[in-house]
């Protein structure tokens, strides 16, 4: 029977090649007795969520900067933070991360509980999510288990399993090899390997340090793991977007519902997304389609949008929304498909 993985080889080889990440405390700081700042660590992995490290970056970087604490996230405005998310996706993370700042501000005095079930009770946090907080911010030996794990763990195992089916089975595994030194930093080290060598197509399994303990790789099979159910087909849903711009330059906007897609984001007045969307002008005006569609993929489906577009007078009032200056309007506050609707009708 094939030995275990060692959490020991794994680390060896972090510390080494440990990426080099704005949130991330480097293997030899930590040694030397930096403690990661758990605001930090939860910003990113609220960030990382459905999301890569590349597009990460700048946008915590520009985060942290100017919300550097807890507590400075907490007393922001709304309509701050959902600009400054804007185009990375996913948009109900950003109001959850304005409801968590506020519920560690308010209920546990700005400091971030180091206990997993109480990090579960925070708005926006899930198993993962506290499980990598807990590891990588206060050293607690959880399974922290996210697609890099999982691909690292099909093939240790040589595990068949399609995803997501096998989510449960890969966290036994990953519970196995959790150690209980240096817990945060294998939990990282784990992530990066499958990042950077086990990687989901062609796999640099000459550069693993747990090459001899993989059963794919022994077995030839690691390039085709892991096995995953085939999705669904998504649908198509059809749209409208009106962009009026006022004679002064302004453009209407309407800040979205709460709740839904966008929700709280900044955008376009428009119908609803269906099969057969109705016209919904926001305001009386001349409308004009312009050529082509603004297409964007979400998590469960297509959109194409018709971008109509009008010119107002100074004294025509809005049904939806709120004319704003040009010299307050900002594109990149926009969500990416209020932009391409917003690039659609300014190359007209």
């Amino acid at each position: 029977m094939r030995d275990l993985p060692r959490s020991d080889e794994l680390l060896t080889w972090y510390d080494r090649h440990a990426r080099d990440l704005p949130w991330r405390v480097s293997p030899a700081a930590r040694m030397a007795g930096v403690v990661p700042d758990p605001y930090r660590v939860w910003m990113s992995e609220i960030m990382l969520q459905q999301t890569t490290v590349v597009a990460v970056k700048s946008f915590f970087e520009a985060f942290t900067t100017r919300w550097p604490t807890v507590g400075d996230l907490a007393a922001a405005e709304d309509a701050d933070v959902m600009a400054a998310w804007a185009g990375l996706g996913y948009y109900a993370r950003a109001r959850n991360l304005l409801k968590c700042a506020r519920v560690v501000a308010t209920e546990y005095n700005g400091v971030f509980p180091n206990d997993h079930a109480e990090l579960l009770k925070l708005p926006g946090i899930g198993p993962y999510t506290a499980a990598a907080i807990s590891s990588i911010a206060f050293d607690a030996p959880e399974t922290v288990l996210d697609g890099n794990v999982e691909r690292v763990m099909a093939r240790i195992f040589d595990d068949h399993t399609p995803l997501p089916q096998a989510k449960p089975i890969f966290h036994g595994y990953a519970a196995k090899l959790t150690p209980t030194q240096r817990p945060g930093d294998y939990a990282q080290a784990v992530m990066d390997l499958g990042a950077t060598i086990c990687t989901p197509k062609n796999p640099a399994c000459g550069l693993c340090p747990w090459r001899s303990n993989c059963a794919a790789w022994e077995a030839g099979t690691a390039a085709d793991l892991p096995k995953k159910t085939p999705k669904k087909r998504k649908p198509t849903r059809l749209g409208i977007a009106y962009l009026a711009r006022r004679v002064d330059g302004a453009w209407l906007l309407e800040t979205r519902p709460d709740k839904g897609l966008l929700g709280g984001m900044l955008g376009w007045p428009g119908s609803d997304w269906g099969d057969d969307p109705q016209e919904a002008p926001p305001i009386r005006a001349e409308w004009k389609e312009v050529a082509g569609e603004a297409r964007h993929t979400f998590t469960h489906f297509h959109l194409r949008l018709r971008v109509m577009t009008a010119l107002v007078p100074m004294d025509r009032s809005a049904t939806r929304g709120n004319f704003v200056v040009p010299q307050e309007f900002d594109r990149e506050n926009l969500p990416t498909v209020m932009r391409k609707a917003y690039d659609l009708a300014k190359s007209m």
